[in-house]
């Protein structure tokens, strides 16, 4: 059985009656990269404050490896074994990028002996180890305010590694970052996953799909839901946390929609145009008036996209019903993209997804014969 590194039980934190955090709950094994999510105000920071000591807790417990935290100071937690990444990098702009990760493999060392002194050959093979983990060994000795946004990110998560902790707090790891960069990120967190507990507070969506494996959404300072990046996408409450007004369909409807949306985008490529056909086409599914479908396309436009793995929503579907809806709408949405309607052709990529999601359904292959001959003849 998997041991819960972090566990927090019934927190709360009030500033002169405000409740930051209110009765939240949250627990993670160790060895678990968790993401948090939320909405500005949700609680985010407040969180992490309180994990590494920097806030103490109006309410509540904090357990790290089964030890109360309550009471300790910042700096005792740290040695505990939490490391916390602020969203700003903190480097040392005037040492090297070497230097840098020196002086934070031994935290009794100071800048003077870090220059000055030739350090152990311990240390000199962690950090050599570290360069290599960061993709920095080739500006090893560049002074640390000549690397790019990305690259000091990379540089305070090695100094953090470079600490030995066991749970790292990563927070906002991509802001400001070019899409490179925030792949070589990701990248570098999920290689430390391997060997550490990571929680990381992000915003960007497109981020957290490349590294979630389990995301916690935060709103008004509790919990609002857990499970993997398909499922919290589909939740009908994380919807209207994030868009400010309840969605008009549920979850099992946008799990079909998004199944069949994904046909559109296999191949990569799809113009603006043909993405308001697509959102015509799935609105008219679940609103009956113009009106309707016009609202309904506005919240699907932000949550239907390339990156769906329909491997992990299709065994959502419960029903006979839902897997022929979806096998129906994914055919519309195959027809409609062909580039000689005339001739029914699609391309290589739109009919490898399209054989992928009939073999995922699970659909004797009279009903879906019988499903593709009523979408034609609409047509």
């Amino acid at each position: 059985m998997t041991s819960k590194i972090l566990e927090i039980d019934r927190l709360t934190v009030s500033f002169d009656g405000f409740k930051a955090l209110n009765d939240l709950n949250f627990s993670m094994d160790a060895g678990e990269l968790r993401v948090i999510i939320g909405p500005n105000g949700a609680g985010k920071t407040t969180f992490l404050d309180v994990i590494t000591g920097k806030v103490q807790p109006t309410e509540g417990t904090v357990r790290f490896k089964g030890q109360n935290l309550q009471g300790k100071a910042e700096h005792h937690i740290s040695r505990l074994g939490i490391g916390r990444k602020f969203q700003t990098p903190r480097v040392y702009l005037n040492l090297s990028v070497r230097e840098n990760l020196d002086l934070a493999c031994n935290r009794h060392k100071n800048v003077f002996s870090t220059l000055f002194k030739r350090p152990p050959s311990t240390d000199r093979r962690n950090v050599i180890g570290l360069l290599e983990t960061i993709g920095l060994t080739a500006k090893a000795d560049l002074q640390a305010a000549l690397l790019s946004h990305g690259e000091k990110q990379r540089l305070e998560i090695g100094m953090l590694v470079a600490q030995s902790p066991e749970l790292l707090l990563v927070d906002e790891p991509v802001a400001g970052l070019t899409d490179e960069e925030t792949e070589n990120v990701g990248n570098l967190l999920l290689a430390l996953a391997e060997s550490h507990s990571i929680i990381v507070i992000e915003h960007d969506m497109e981020f957290v799909r490349q590294i979630a494996r389990q995301v916690t959404v935060l709103h008004q300072g509790s919990v609002l839901c857990e499970g993997s990046m398909d499922r919290i996408q589909n939740d009908p409450r994380v919807i209207e946390v994030y868009l400010g007004q309840a969605p008009s369909i549920g979850e099992k409807e946008m799990i079909i929609l998004r199944i069949a949306a994904s046909m559109a985008w296999a191949d990569g490529d799809i113009a603006p145009e043909e993405i308001d056909v697509i959102l015509t086409q799935l609105s008219r599914q679940f609103a009956d008036d113009s009106q309707q479908q016009k609202e309904l396309q506005k919240e699907l436009r932000d949550y239907l996209s390339s990156n769906v793995d329909i491997a992990n929503l299709v065994p959502q579907l419960e029903t006979m019903a839902e897997r022929e809806m979806v096998l129906k709408l994914s055919y519309e949405i195959i027809s409609s993209s062909a580039r000689h309607p005339d001739e029914d052709l699609i391309n290589e990529e739109e009919a490898i997804a399209y054989k992928k999601l009939i073999h995922l359904l699970e659909l004797p292959e009279e009903t879906v014969k019988h499903l593709e001959r009523e979408v034609k003849s609409k047509e």
